[in-house]
């Protein structure tokens, strides 16, 4: 499956009309059964789904790592998503039916409280320091790393980049997406969050501050801006939170003491 397909269109312009094509970003479904339950469905882009499926119940607190999962199946054409844990889920069975919409992009229902940041670990108040030129070389080479979103204009992007260069890179429709994507693969590749940072394309909102807070991140820097409440949690769990990363200038939200 692909992240887009060539659309048959009708440009109109000051030229005239002109039948062509054009590059449209795919819509995906991805239905997740928990322990033979329906729980969610995910609107997502049809690629790395088994980084999403995995990403998507770390962030969400269904599981603690990827060793808590017992059986994945993907069944792509059906747009399912089968998952056994490890000693059943006590609350994923809590939450079934109390699906709640979410400000997200490009995504379904998802289950998601703030109240959730309380038993969040808030991070050292000396918890890694990171160049201001680091954050700047990295958002640079984020940027060029968007093949998907130069041709279509229709995804989010996110990455973690670990010592000065980018680790794990992902695009998706929804911002949350692409953010469980590149948890999902972090978590399978072993790589230390604690001396990770976030980069991400799109608006951070707490929900994607409370993603990274789990899994213990400190820094977090966007191309877009915070919302309030994300830079409120961002102070109370002590993370660093950057928007507005463009060029050579960002604006610190929190977390102020990292940067050097």
């Amino acid at each position: 499956m692909s992240y887009y397909k060539d659309t048959k269109i009708i440009r109109y312009s000051h030229q005239g009309v002109e039948h062509t094509t054009d590059i449209v970003v795919e819509e995906y479904p991805l239905t997740l059964f928990l322990e033979g339950k329906e729980f969610v469905t995910l609107l997502c882009s049809p690629e790395d789904l088994e980084y999403l499926v995995t990403g998507f119940l770390l962030s969400e607190g269904f599981i603690k790592s990827s060793g808590d999962i017992g059986r994945l199946r993907i069944d792509e054409k059906k747009g399912v998503a089968e998952i056994e844990l490890k000693g059943g889920s006590i609350l994923a069975e809590k939450l079934y039916g109390s699906r709640t919409i979410t400000s997200g992009c490009g995504r379904g229902p998802v289950f998601y409280n703030v109240k959730d940041s309380m038993d969040t670990m808030v991070l050292d108040k000396e918890h890694r320091k990171t160049e201001y030129q680091t954050i700047i070389s990295l958002m640079r080479e984020f940027d060029d790393r968007s093949e998907v979103f130069k041709k279509t204009g229709g995804v989010h992007s996110c990455a973690l980049g670990l010592e000065g260069k980018i680790e794990v890179y992902h695009e998706d429709i929804g911002r949350h997406n692409a953010m469980d994507k590149v948890l999902g693969h972090s978590v399978q590749k072993g790589l230390d969050f604690d001396r990770c940072v976030v980069l991400a394309s799109g608006r951070i909102s707490s929900e994607m501050l409370i993603k990274a807070a789990r899994r213990g991140i400190p820094i977090i820097a966007s191309r877009s801006a915070p919302t309030v409440l994300a830079v409120q949690l961002a102070h109370k769990l002590n993370i660093t939170l950057a928007g507005f990363a463009r060029g050579r200038r960002f604006n610190v939200y929190s977390g102020f003491q990292r940067i050097i």
